[in-house]
């Protein structure tokens, strides 16, 4: 026996488990990818049912502003649950498995995306305008965003793998050249004369869509944070100093953000309106992204204590294709068709029902999660039977 052998437990010894790592889901994240829902739902919800213009000015900024955290939010969040459940096991052999049901996992987010399009316009467009829609030939509004997510989980998994074995200084570079790429092609490529095109890859002006290379930065930023998530979460000191960075970075933009405004009011209410998010431009960005890193480093800092205190909001984070069901259909079907809301309420009452359907919307998903688990010992009696 040699003297490392000396030093070795015994073969029955149990193997301590690796507490530095998260074991099941990750409460901050689910949190984090609530707090973009939650925000997503407060836009649609009120600029479903009322013109931007009718809001009054607390309505515009700062209520309004801060939903415009939500997307960046929504894509970071996005790369850190494929870094944090996905990468990791790219290398095991049941990869395949794993990359197919995320492959599924799109084709079903596309499914949605196309029934919730038809929801969206079908009380106020033609039958034509929704065929074009439905075939690319235009866009929706409130749905878009899960277009966006369906086409990213079909392209995705495949670059996973590459993604586990790029050595870590070319990973933290990455999402420079590819925010060159995604700029260089929006000004010096015309797309073989298709704007649809350029609006799915680079996005159009002309198009309200979230462009796969030019938001694919913000993916990439998510891998990179969940990657540090993944092996810092476990442990308080270092999952609060990732929190402290996320927190610093948000400073930088914000600052970054108000030394390049001239007129702040002015400003906040035109990114309100949208204005620099398709295609995205520097001034929205810096808000954007900052709000959404400050929201990010709060879930962080909270870790699971925060997540069971905002619960509702966390459960709403778990299932963010079912909250898109629900919040759009009862903003388009129930609201607005039958009980003939649209443009008829005041935005105070428009806020009221929106917050209302955001605990609407986290009872539905809990109730469905509950049933879910209900009936797993029952159908696993079955698939063994």
């Amino acid at each position: 026996m040699t003297s490392a052998d000396s030093h070795a437990p015994p073969a029955s010894a149990p193997v301590p488990p690796d507490l530095s790592r998260p074991v099941g889901r990750i409460g901050a994240i689910d949190l984090a990818r609530g707090f973009a829902v939650c925000l997503m739902i407060l836009s649609h919800g009120t600029n479903g049912l009322m013109p931007y213009d009718e809001f009054p000015d607390w309505g515009q900024v700062p209520v309004h502003a801060i939903t415009k955290f939500s997307s960046s939010l929504f894509v970071i969040v996005f790369g850190i649950a494929l870094a944090v459940a996905f990468v990791p096991k790219t290398g095991a052999p049941d990869w395949p498995q794993r990359r197919n049901r995320l492959l599924w996992r799109g084709v079903v987010v596309l499914f949605w995306y196309k029934v919730l399009t038809v929801v969206e316009m079908y009380g106020r467009h033609d039958r034509d305008a929704i065929v074009d829609t439905l075939l690319y030939r235009n866009f929706p509004s409130f749905v878009e965003i899960l277009g966006f997510y369906a086409i990213a989980l079909l392209w995705i998994p495949w670059l996973l793998p590459l993604w586990a074995k790029t050595p870590a200084w070319l990973r933290w570079l990455s999402p420079v050249p590819v925010a060159f790429a995604s700029w260089w092609l929006l000004h010096h490529f015309d797309f073989w004369g298709v704007p649809q095109l350029q609006a799915l890859l680079v996005e159009h002006p002309d198009y309200y869509t979230w462009g796969q290379l030019a938001r694919g930065p913000l993916i990439l930023v998510g891998l990179l944070i969940g990657g540090l998530l993944l092996r810092w979460y476990g442990d308080p000191r270092t999952r609060l100093a990732l929190a402290g960075a996320l927190a610093l970075a948000a400073a930088l933009l914000f600052a970054w953000f108000l030394l390049r405004a001239d007129a702040l009011q002015p400003l906040l209410v035109d990114i309100g309106r949208n204005a620099g998010k398709h295609p995205p431009q520097l001034m929205f960005m810096l808000f954007s992204v900052g709000g959404a890193l400050a929201l990010l480093a709060l879930a962080v800092a909270g870790g699971e204590f925060l997540a069971r205190a905002l619960r509702p909001i966390a459960v709403i984070g778990s299932d963010a294709l079912m909250a898109f069901i629900v919040h759009i259909s009862v903003i388009f079907v129930l609201f607005r068709e039958t009980l003939g809301y649209y443009q008829t309420v005041s935005y105070e009452r428009a806020l009221v029902l929106t917050v209302l359907l955001i605990a609407a919307t986290a009872a539905w998903i809990w109730l469905w999660q509950a049933m879910k688990r209900a009936m797993a010992p029952a159908v696993q009696r079955q698939s063994r039977g």
